[in-house]
């Protein structure tokens, strides 16, 4: 049988859990307030966070002018793009790395706009919210895990490493949140368990059930989110144009990473991607839509 062309571009990970093992971790309480917050109440029970929200929830539009984006995962793949994309629509951007030496060789450092600052999101919330710092008024976290023989990888950075990212957001009262994630995470609800995408990219480490876990805590956590589930990731230009579906909807398809980092920097704009999962392709047959018509076209999560 012929290697789908979802397999074939790319890797991408989370999704569901009790009767799965993962690492024990102790999430941290919020506190009882947030800048923008429109939470009633939060509680928790055990490792699951439970919560009351008020009916209406306030979108936050994050205008360009003078408006810093801290990015996690800046020097990967997909955060290399949503960088340079952002430059280029006159933000401020915080390069969040691991690296330090790498960052300087594949971002521009004669960019003013450009603040390239040591960020690892596994060592927890209080280094991460001084390297994201209060003058950040946005995060885009686009961090992804190197599989390898760490079966607890992508449990460290995409599942507590984005709870850190969420926590340093709260500790700071930065209330806008951009979570770049995949189809399929929540492939065994959607009947896609036997999917082959599904399957290959839960041999590492369980890694589309870790993805799906930090996303349920985003949506829990009362901050301002856009959850982007992107379909196989390609470094080629793109050859189509965006097709956007409500979660649990794609189980297929593909989608320039360029596409990717431009929804990102669009959900910024558009206060339509308030508080929404959006899950992304392109496809050559597909119409030009604006983003805010594909936005508007996904109701509230």
């Amino acid at each position: 049988m012929a290697t789908p062309l979802f397999l074939r571009n790319s890797l991408f990970p989370p999704l569901h859990h009790s009767f799965l093992p993962f690492p024990k971790y102790s999430f941290p309480s919020f506190p009882s307030s947030i800048k923008s917050r429109p939470l009633t109440s939060t509680m928790m029970r055990g490792s699951e966070i439970t919560e009351e929200v008020s009916e209406t929830k306030e979108a936050v539009n994050v205008d360009t002018k003078k408006k810093t984006i801290f990015v996690a995962g800046a020097t990967g793949s997909t955060g290399k793009r949503v960088v340079e994309q952002l430059l280029s629509k006159g933000f401020s951007v915080k390069a969040g790395v691991r690296d330090l030496g790498k960052a300087k060789t594949l971002l521009s450092n004669d960019n003013p706009s450009l603040q390239i600052v040591q960020a690892d999101v596994t060592e927890g919330s209080a280094k991460l919210a001084e390297a994201i710092g209060e003058d950040s008024d946005a995060v885009i976290c686009a961090t992804g895990f190197r599989p390898g023989w760490d079966l607890f990888a992508p449990w460290k950075v995409d599942n507590f490493g984005t709870v850190n990212l969420v926590e340093a957001c709260r500790k700071l009262g930065v209330n806008r949140f951009i979570l770049i994630s995949s189809i399929l995470v929540n492939g065994a609800a959607m009947g896609q368990v036997f999917n082959p995408a599904y399957i290959f990219l839960n041999v590492f480490g369980l890694t589309l059930i870790a993805k799906l876990q930090a996303e349920q805590y985003i949506r829990k956590s009362g901050i301002n989110y856009t959850i982007i589930r992107p379909g196989g990731l390609r470094n080629d230009p793109p050859t189509g144009n965006v097709v956007m579906e409500p979660e649990d909807t794609l189980y297929e398809g593909s989608i320039s990473r360029d596409q990717v980092a431009e929804v990102a920097v669009e959900s910024l704009v558009h206060p339509e991607s308030c508080f929404k999962v959006v899950e992304i392709v392109s496809r050559t047959d597909a119409p030009k839509r604006s983003y805010k018509d594909l936005f508007g076209s996904i109701k509230l999560t």
